[in-house]
């Protein structure tokens, strides 16, 4: 599997904030580190998984020297890979254009989301939050680890 970053993000129209979550994994599949974070609502899902991406990857910066990320979103691939034929996306797409410019190597590919799930469960559990939340550590901590009241 190799050294690599699975991100996952949640949104509903019912709540005041989108979540997202990260995972960096080594090479024999190790959780090395975890993210979540929640921002306020975005126009739309996808636009929500571009803001995803865009802090996962400077998270991973901060902290890792991993290149490789997963997602179970192939849309967002496909914006990644070819972002001119998506002009709504054009601002955010450019910021993570500007990101790559600190990888040697960096790519992103679909991962199954039965194999994304702590990504995920780290996402939905950060949007519930009615208050701004940043984490970032080795494991999850059992306040967000708690089963899901969606």
């Amino acid at each position: 599997m190799g050294n690599i970053c699975l991100l996952d993000r949640s949104c509903t129209s019912s709540v005041q904030f989108n979540g997202c979550g990260w995972v960096w994994m080594d090479s024999g599949g190790n959780i090395q580190l975890v993210g979540t974070q929640n921002f306020s609502r975005r126009e739309s899902a996808l636009h929500s998984e571009v803001e995803a991406l865009r802090r996962a990857i400077e998270n991973i910066l901060q902290h890792s020297s991993c290149q490789s990320f997963r997602t179970n979103c192939k849309e967002l691939i496909a914006k990644i890979k070819e972002p001119h034929t998506w002009p709504s996306f054009a601002t955010e797409l450019e910021r993570i254009e500007m990101l790559h410019i600190c990888f040697s190597d960096f790519n992103i590919s679909y991962v199954p989301r039965a194999h994304n799930q702590i990504s995920d469960i780290l996402a939905k559990t950060t949007r519930s939050f009615h208050r701004k939340l940043h984490f970032i550590g080795c494991s999850v901590p059992v306040w967000l680890s708690r089963p899901l009241q969606v």
